[in-house]
This record gives C-alpha cells, structure tokens and sequence, in this order.
C-alpha cells in the first residue's frame, strides 16, 4: 500500500488520482499509525515551508516518517514541498528547520533581476546529472511541470539527479539511497510523470 502524507497542504487527489491511473493500492492519510503501515510514502505539498514543518511536527508525523523511511528504509517519494522538507534549513520568511534528511538549505529563486516572474510556472525540460532508476524510460530531456517559488540548493552533489533552467539552475530532482523526490510535479506531467509514478512503484532500493 502507498500511503499519500495529508498534513493540510497540497493537492493531494490529483496524486492520489495519478496513482491510481496506474493501478496503485494508495491512500490518503494524516496519521501515523497509516504511515507505519505503509509499503511506500508520498509526500506531496504546495505552500510555505515553515507552516508545513510545523504541522508534520505538530501531528508527530515527522517521527513517523523519520522511523519509516530512514530507519526502516522504505521507498519515499517526495514531491514540490515535499522535497524541500529534505532540507536541513528553509528560509521562507524566516529560517525553518527541515527534516534534515538531504544536505542543504531551501531559497527563493534569484530570477526577478532577469526579468523572470516568481513563482516559476510551466513546462521545463530536464537535463540529467546522473542515472536512477526512477527516470527508467525516460527520456533524458523530457519535458516535468513545475510550480514553485523556493528551491533546495544541495549541500551534496552526489544527491543530485536532475536539474533544469529557469534563470538560473534549478535542483529538479535528488535521491538518497531509498529516498527520492522532484520538485516538479509528476501528476501534472502527464506521459513522463505517470512513467515517474510507475517506476516508483516498482523501485526496489
């Protein structure tokens, strides 16, 4: 069973729907008890970093995750927000501490001098950094759609798998042995991202 992570942030049925395109077992759930019982997480979200961290927090939904994926080494997926949550640090309005499960820190996107419009929306192309399982079948400029105004700058190269260009370099995607997680939305990349959600399920860290 892939559980879907319900902290009040994020448009969790359109994930929910796209899994379920694809023949998933999935479920929607705020709990932590469902994340224990889960085979695989996801971890969606849309919305400021701090709020986020601070329900996950509140509902000890951090602990859970922590136990499930770290410890217990389950497949995760993170998505948008969800991968932020990586960080160590987010400094949207203020600084905000991060599950800390991925080196680095999360900042607004450096693009407005250029005359490009933040929050960075639309179709972006993909360049690839290094191979992973979760892009097999893909290929390797496909197009991922992104909607964001902050991104991960990775304190570790090695965790990065994928980025593209909006300004400036943008981390696209990053994996950590059974963790992995984009910042663009695969449930809104049609083709490409549903190839992402198929390739998840049968990921076997």
């Amino acid at each position: 069973m892939i559980v879907i992570v319900d902290y009040g942030l994020g448009n969790l049925f359109s994930v929910q729907k796209a899994f379920e395109m694809i023949g998933a077992d999935v479920k929607i759930s705020g709990t932590a008890e469902d994340i224990h019982a889960a085979d695989r997480i996801v971890l969606p979200g849309v919305g400021a970093f701090g709020d986020g961290m601070d329900v996950l927090r509140e509902k000890g939904l951090d602990r859970a995750l922590t136990e499930e994926v770290i410890n217990k080494k389950k497949p995760f997926l993170g998505i948008c927000l969800g991968l932020q949550f990586l960080a160590e640090t987010g400094e949207e309005h203020g600084e905000h501490k991060g599950l800390g499960w991925i080196k680095g820190r999360v900042r607004k996107l450096d693009v407005e001098k250029q005359g490009l419009k933040v929050p960075h929306i639309g179709w972006n192309e993909l360049s690839m950094v290094r191979e992973s399982p979760l892009f097999a079948d893909i290929k390797s400029d496909a197009d991922f759609y992104f909607v964001h105004s902050y991104q991960l700058d990775c304190g570790d190269p090695q965790d990065l798998i994928a980025t593209a260009e909006y300004g400036e370099k943008i981390t696209a995607a990053v994996q950590r042995g059974n963790i992995f997680a984009t910042q663009f939305h695969p449930e809104k990349s049609q083709d490409n991202g549903l190839k992402l959600l198929e390739n998840f399920i049968r990921w076997n860290p």
